[in-house]
Formats: C-alpha cells, structure tokens, sequence
C-alpha cells in the first residue's frame, strides 16, 4: 500500500466521499461568504466544491500529515528534492522560485541565496543589454519548445495591453516549417532580434528552427545574422557561444522548463515587449505569492487550499479532468501552459520510491476563455455524463479600462455576470418534468478572483498554479519535477530520422522494422 493510502484522513475522507454534500440544496450566500478565502489582492471561492467543514479539516489534516509545508520549505531552501529513491535520476535542487526572490531576498538558505544572486545577475544584464539594443529592434521571435515556449507565450500574450509601443513578440515552437514560414512573412528581419532558447543546446526542434530562420536572414541580405541572434543556455554549454550570439544568458539545471517563464527562458522576451520595469512587477507579485504558499497558515494558503480541492475532488470524488476557465481573453493561452505544468509535473505513476502507485495522480487538464466556451463545451460540462470539476479565473476591471454601456450594462458587467451565472448554475442545477431541461447539478466548482490582469497580478496568478501543483506533488510523494515521459518518443524520433537520412545519403542505419512500415504505409 503507498504512503498516500496510509493516511488516517485518507480513510476518512474515503469514507466522507460515500455522501459529500447536496450543492443543489446547500448552496446559499452565506455558504459562498463561509468558504472563501483572500490574500494578495486574490480572492478564492470555493463554497461551490462538494465539500463541508468536516471534509475540508479532514484535508487539512491530510497537507500535515504529508508534510507538505515542510517539503514547501525544503523545496524553496534548495534541497535535493528532484529524485527517485534508490533509482538513477535528475538529483537536483528545485529552485524556480530563488529566480523571483532577487528584490528582498527572504530566503536565507545558501542555495536558494546562491541561485537568488545568480538569477539577479542575469537580470542585470538583461537590463544592460536592453539599453544597448533599444531603438534598433521593433521584432523578437523567441524560438523554443515545451516549457521555453509555452510559459513565456501565455505571459507575453496576457500582457500584451502593456507591451511598448512599436514591440512586436512572436514564437515558433513547433518543428513544422508552417510555422517559421508563418512568423517570418509578419516581420522585417533587420529590425527583429531573435532568441533562441534550449537549456541544454541540443534540442532537436529549437536547433531545426534556428537554423532556418538564420537561413532566411541571409537569403534576405544580412550579412551576418549573429548580430541578430541571442542565446538562452546552460553556462558553458553548446550554446554559449560569443561567435554565434550577441549575447547569452544563463539558465540552470535547478529549474525545469516549465517552472522556467520567470527565469532568462521568459525573461528576455517580457523586458523586451514590456520594459524592464514591469518585468520587475512579474517577478514581484510571483514571489509574494511564493512567500504566501511557503508561510500562510492552511486555513489561508490559497495555492494550498486549490491543492487540496483538486486532491479531493481526483481521489475521492474520482473525477479524472479539470477545465481551467479564465473569463479574460488575455488569457487564452495560459490553459496551454497549464496544461504543461501540471500534466508533465504531476503525470506520474510511480513514487518517490519507483514504487507503482495504487491511486490516482494528476489529473487532465484543459480550458479556454470564457464566455467562448460556454457556446461549444458547455453543454457536456453542464449535461454529459461526465462530471468535470471547473476553475474559472475572473477579474473585477478589464485592462484597457475602456467600455460602454449597452442596454445599460458594460461588457466587463456582462462577462463577470456569465461568469458568476456558470459557477451557481453547475453547483445548484435545475429540475425539469422535461429531461432534456434537466441539470443534475453538483459540477464542482471554484473562482479566483482578482482586481485587474496586471504585471504584478499575473506574476501571482502564475505562482499560484505553480505552488499547487507542487502542493499536490508533495501529497501524493510523487516528483513534480522530472520529466522522463517525454523521452522515449524523443529516442525513437531521433531513430526514423536517420533513416530519412539514409534514403537521401545511402548509408546504412540500424533496422527498424515498426518505422520502416509506417514510412511504407505512407509512402515516404
């Protein structure tokens, strides 16, 4: 039996889970003001999860039992927590948070200061090195793939009403040549710098991509395309190379791609659209959110409150899927690097010890903004046989601040009633002597809310996911922070391109009959 399934409040709450509470019958206002929680200019709702007081101290009680705010404080030290006992893995430090706590330095473990002064270093280069270029780029194109591009994507896009006037971001991630071809026709190359990204300087696709784009610059006349090209590597690495950059800054091995859009991997992009300023509020409101996940009592730690939410929800609940819904539109990619974040962290099904676990893990996560989704998804969330437990996002003001009254209600009034409308309407249903019109109700739910999508808020927001999902990890003694999942597709990859290669060079590579078939099927 695994150490989740050993809990005292695992049993309870089993056992909890045979009759959770009747939301089409208990929802009232003063359950909402009851289950709700505020830090940081953020407001959590949750009194539409199927939870009451007795279920919620019975997960309190699981977050002590499994340590977590130990493990929290042992990850933001910068212990070696990326590992698998016994086994040949990453063994590394977990510091994606030192990367933000350049400003007042709270940390005072000597790894995660170590690796606070070396993110402010390169921070202050970056500084320097956006004096130097001002004026001369209106265009970057970030090339990279998984954590190097999703995080930095959904951060430049849910800024984009800040970006400086005349800063244009784009990326190309995927290795098909659509996409390079696409982000290139929207440019002027000798006005675009571009930053390539790849921690190690061997990523197959950022390689591919990178040198296409440096083909096109010379088939457009310029001379030397190095002067356009920037680096974000290892130190040391293939890619930290003055012949090839302008510049290069450094990432670290203690950082994994995905927790990586507050390090250089997002950093040179955002100073670049955003100026270094509200680059600084990103970093900010992120590590007041840290701070809060690390030191807030349960009862108040918002990231741990959605933690243990989800783990009712996945483990006694049984509800495999969560929709992440933000009722923004600057938001409508951050669902994407959600989805990373929290399925390549927490998708596992082995222990911290290599054992096989006998529970349920992280769960499959999608969205899309609202109130898009309510005119195609919807009618299964709200109907389907299948329940999906729904996180909704929501913010008191737009970001431009510009509206109108239409039959007397603005469009940020309108988009926040439909957001309000879709919580109450999944948690309390409707009852119908037309079954069609039935809604059975009970769809969990919950709410965060914030005054206004701002640098600031969105370094929080950012946080906040990321903490959960380390919260969630810490429970279940899985590690959130390896990735092997994505290797054996990589290695066999790798594998069918040789034997592209050998059609056209007429080598001779090792057989591999499974490829070799698909190559023929499709007449390749």
């Amino acid at each position: 039996m695994s150490s989740f399934k050993k809990f005292s409040s695992v049993i309870k709450l089993q056992n909890l889970a045979l009759k959770p509470i009747d939301l089409t019958k208990n929802l009232t206002p003063e359950r909402l003001t009851h289950f709700s929680a505020s830090a940081l200019g953020f407001t959590l709702l949750y009194g539409t999860e199927r939870i009451d007081d007795s279920i919620l101290a019975e997960l309190f009680k699981l977050a002590q039992e499994a340590g977590v705010m130990e493990k929290m404080a042992a990850m933001q030290a910068g212990e070696v927590i990326n590992r698998i006992e016994g086994f040949p893995s990453e063994e590394r430090s977990v510091l994606h948070t030192a990367m933000r706590d350049v400003f007042d330095h709270r940390q005072t473990a000597e790894k995660a200061k170590k690796a606070s002064d070396a993110a402010a270093a390169e921070l202050k280069k970056l500084d320097d090195f956006l004096d130097k270029i001002e004026g001369r780029f209106t265009d970057l194109i970030q090339i990279g793939i998984g954590g190097s591009d999703l995080g930095p994507r959904a951060l430049c896009l849910a800024l984009e009403t800040f970006h400086k006037k005349g800063k244009r971001v784009h990326f190309i991630s995927n290795v098909d040549p659509d996409d390079a071809n696409h982000v290139l026709s929207k440019v002027d190359l000798a006005k675009t710098l571009v930053v390539v990204v790849s921690k190690s300087g061997t990523t197959l696709e950022t390689l591919t991509n990178e040198e296409f784009v440096r083909a096109r610059m010379i088939k457009a006349g310029i001379k030397d395309p190095k002067d356009h090209f920037v680096a974000v590597t290892g130190e040391k690495g293939p890619m930290d190379n003055p012949a090839r950059y302008l510049a290069s800054f450094y990432i670290w091995d203690f950082v994994g791609g995905r927790y990586s859009a507050t390090s250089m991997v997002g950093a040179v992009a955002l100073g670049f659209a955003l100026g270094f300023e509200k680059l600084r509020e990103i970093l900010k409101g992120a590590h007041e959110m840290d701070h809060h996940a690390l030191t807030a009592s349960p009862e108040k730690n918002l990231p741990l409150i959605s933690a243990l939410l989800g783990i009712w929800n996945r483990n006694f609940l049984k509800l495999p899927t969560v929709a992440i819904i933000p009722y923004s539109q600057a938001l409508h990619r951050f669902p994407a690097h959600l989805q990373q974040l929290d399925m390549e962290s927490n998708g596992k099904r082995i222990d911290k010890s290599g054992e096989a676990v006998d529970f349920s893990t992280g769960p499959i996560i999608w969205g899309e903004p609202g109130t898009n989704g309510q005119h195609s998804f919807y009618q299964l969330i709200h109907q389907g046989s299948d329940i999906v437990p729904l996180e909704f996002i929501g913010f008191k003001k737009s970001q431009y601040g510009t509206d109108l009254d239409i039959q007397d209600t603005t469009s940020q009034e309108k988009l926040l009633s439909n957001l309000f409308a879709q919580s109450i309407s999944l948690a309390i249903g409707q009852a119908s002597e037309n079954p069609n019109k039935v809604f059975t109700g009970n769809r969990p739910n919950r709410v965060l809310f914030a005054d206004r999508l701002d640098a600031h808020t969105l370094g929080a927001l950012l946080s906040y996911y990321e903490n959960k999902v380390a919260f969630q990890g810490f429970i279940w003694n899985i590690n959130s922070f390896d990735q092997e999942g994505v290797q054996l597709g990589k290695k066999l990859a790798n594998q069918i391109i040789e034997l592209f290669k050998a059609k056209k060079t007429k080598q001779k590579v090792a057989s591999f009959p499974l490829a070799e078939a698909y190559l023929k099927l499709t007449h390749l």
